[in-house]
């Protein structure tokens, strides 16, 4: 299959070099940030790339704005913000086929309402991702974390696990991207969701490494859980059934932060630094969203939202500093 990354950020750049370099799949980018597009351009349609700080190297990409791509990919992976796909999707949308297949593996939720509008239930591929990379730049990729990392999780939206799905997860596994399938749509989507409301919120307050939130004793049973429980009850009364228990969700959140990515810096950590709007109300804030479409309650969810942006405020009087790089 070939490939075309639409996003070439942190997590757009980490699936799409891995597929090119380890699988040895045909890969083109299509950025729709202008400056990223220019600094790559700008570097002789170099990518630097390193691993955990260290080898830093370049990489030949094929990268183009949405506007002068011509391929014919069959599989477009879908990696930016929530807030810039809906456009992305509208310049896009001249390039797209029935016969194409959409990877969705953003964070937060909102994207697989967007996709459907362009690409049918049997093609598209909802997913999370718990493989830690950090932007430092434009064009300047880091990977967290030893080689073949990390993992991912992927769901048919039609609940049928197709034969071209069967084949991305095959390209998938060649990449280190260390794919499992299941046929629990929604399940499968707010495993990294709910585990996000967690690491990813607290951490970017507090301009935390995820390791260091586990430095406060009562973090697991005085925060993360009454957020767990709060996104659990939302689920149940949605009629939604997770892949783990929230029991095992807990001892998610304490063990890849200790154990697989205690020195990480978050995604919304990284927007926050750079004076970026977070996701923040594609993750908790949807998180409270659901709860109360479906009558139940989740204040502390709301509670965190606000804080957040409150957070996002405050950077006008307190500049956060920026650690990506140490």
């Amino acid at each position: 299959m070939k490939y075309a990354v639409v996003g070439a950020g942190a997590m757009g750049l980490r699936y799409g070099l891995l597929l090119q370099e380890v699988a040895g799949k045909s890969v083109d980018f299509v950025e729709p940030t202008k400056e990223s597009l220019d600094k790559i351009k700008g570097q002789g349609n170099l990518v630097y790339q390193s691993r955990d700080h260290e080898d830093k190297h370049p990489v030949l990409v094929n990268i183009y704005s949405p506007e002068e791509y011509t391929g014919e990919p069959d599989v477009w992976i879908f990696f930016m913000k929530q807030m810039q796909l809906a456009e992305t999707l509208e310049r896009m949308a001249p390039h797209f086929k029935d016969n194409q297949v959409a990877v969705g593996a953003m964070n937060g939720m909102g994207h697989i309402e967007k996709l459907q509008s362009y690409f049918k239930d049997d093609k598209i591929i909802g997913g999370t991702a718990m493989i830690a990379t950090i932007l430092n730049d434009f064009g300047d990729v880091d990977f967290i974390g030893k080689a073949n990392s990390g993992a991912s999780a992927y769901s048919n939206l039609s609940g049928e696990e197709t034969e071209a799905t069967k084949e991305v997860m095959e390209d998938f596994q060649a990449a280190h991207l260390n794919p499992t399938y299941s046929n629990n749509f929604m399940g499968t989507l707010l495993t990294k969701v709910f585990f996000n409301a967690v690491e990813n919120s607290i951490a970017t307050m507090f301009q935390a490494r995820m390791g260091n939130l586990l430095s406060y004793d009562q973090f697991v049973p005085t925060i993360a859980k009454p957020l767990v429980d709060e996104a659990y009850d939302a689920a149940a009364a949605a009629g939604i059934t997770l892949l783990e228990t929230r029991e095992e969700m807990l001892v998610q959140v304490d063990y890849v932060a200790r154990e697989v990515v205690p020195l990480h810096f978050p995604s919304m950590y990284q927007d926050f630094v750079k004076n970026r709007p977070t996701e923040v109300d594609y993750i908790n804030g949807w998180i409270a969203d659901l709860a109360e479409a479906n009558g139940v309650a989740a204040p502390t969810q709301r509670f965190i939202t606000n804080l957040v942006h409150l957070a996002e405020a405050m950077r006008e009087f307190n500049p956060p500093v920026n650690q990506l790089a140490q």
